[in-house]
């Protein structure tokens, strides 16, 4: 799974990548106009894998993983092609989840590329971009099957609904209020829209924005609660301090910020969540690991993120959720105390569940 991070110039994007990633990336001040996108791999923290590393004293332990790209900094005309334009576009085309990272700390040091804060403006100046680049992806397919030599059955189903798709973009509406059927959906499935994307509001705070708000804040909260946004208000000033304590020092400053939770960490989870995803965890002394699936996923095709030949030899899962087997402490206890369970190929995987399969090949 893929997560983008947009967002304008000199918001705070890089140095959130290199939080979620302990990447390395140099970061600049100002517009620096590159091109190229930053890519790296986020761990998605997780209690109870280190419950459970504590209990089985592993020789390797595996978080699940996101994909994070980080984009230059867009700014307007991007979907026309202007600063970094098509190249950024192309680089979160085929991302599963967008995180827009807004701008609401003041620092004379860093410019503002429109001069001054506003958060509202800078979210709608990024959706806009996006809107007008999906507007631009539907008229260059309506033009391509209308100049097609031979039109298929095929094409013109396309064209129907590309119709309908425009007719929302040039209204404002992006593709993510309008209600397409399953065999809409599937006409479709071929081409990747920004504006049909899952996305979470970053808010860049300051430390004493942190604690005591920003001038915008109620605004901002109504804004994304009015269209389904989840949003977080993150410091990355505070992030960066936080990141380079030690575990001790690391509690402390927390608890002196009044945050239980660091907001990278939440942040990471925020976005495992909003792609759909759970984990399922296998533990022993070899490994303790957490598997990424889809909400929803059966044991069989569960066990085949594991090896192909586990989907294709299952015979049963011997499963027991989290909860119950940190109540029991072991899992010799949770099998006495009748908590680990013989689950069949259809069971539908819970999050937390830690599961050892049976197969046969």
């Amino acid at each position: 799974m893929k997560v983008g991070l947009v967002g304008l110039p000199t918001v705070g994007k890089t140095t959130f990548f290199n939080l979620l990633t302990h990447a390395n990336v140099e970061t600049s001040a100002f517009q620096s106009g590159k091109v190229n996108a930053n890519r790296g791999l986020a761990k998605v923290p997780d209690d109870r894998i280190d419950f459970l590393a504590e209990v089985y004293k592993p020789k390797k332990i595996t978080y699940a993983q996101i994909e994070v790209i980080d984009v230059p900094g867009l700014v307007r005309g991007a979907s026309e092609g202007k600063g970094s334009g098509n190249q950024f576009l192309d680089n979160i085309r085929q991302v599963d989840c967008l995180v827009h990272i807004v701008r609401a700390f003041s620092d004379e040091s860093v410019i503002h590329t429109e001069g001054s804060i506003d958060i509202i403006r800078d979210i709608e100046s990024i959706n806009m971009e996006l809107l007008l680049a999906d507007l631009q992806l539907v008229e260059t397919r309506i033009e391509r099957i209308n100049t097609s030599k031979k039109i298929t059955k095929e094409q013109i189903a396309e064209r129907e609904v590309l119709e309908k798709l425009r007719d929302s973009l040039e209204n404002e509406i992006g593709l993510a209020g309008i209600n397409l059927s399953e065999g809409e959906q599937k006409v479709l499935e071929h081409l990747d829209f920004f504006t049909a994307k899952p996305m979470i509001i970053v808010v860049n705070v300051d430390e004493e924005q942190l604690a005591q708000g920003y001038e915008q804040r109620d605004q901002v909260l109504s804004y994304c609660l009015g269209r389904n946004l989840p949003v977080f208000e993150v410091s990355a000033k505070a992030e960066v301090e936080i990141s380079e304590l030690d575990e001790e020092d690391r509690i402390a400053f927390l608890e002196e910020l009044n945050i239980k939770e660091s907001g990278i960490d939440l942040l990471a989870k925020a976005i495992y969540d909003r792609l759909n995803l759970i984990s399922f965890l296998t533990a022993g002394e070899d490994e303790v690991r957490a598997w990424t699936i889809k909400k929803g996923t059966v044991a069989k095709k569960a066990a085949g993120k594991i090896h192909s030949d586990i989907e294709r030899g299952f015979i049963r899962a011997e499963v027991v959720n989290f909860k119950d087997f940190k109540e029991c402490g072991s899992m010799a206890k949770a099998r006495d105390m009748g908590k680990l369970r013989l689950e069949g190929k259809d069971y539908v995987v819970q999050d937390g569940d830690i599961i050892s399969f049976r197969f046969n090949v």
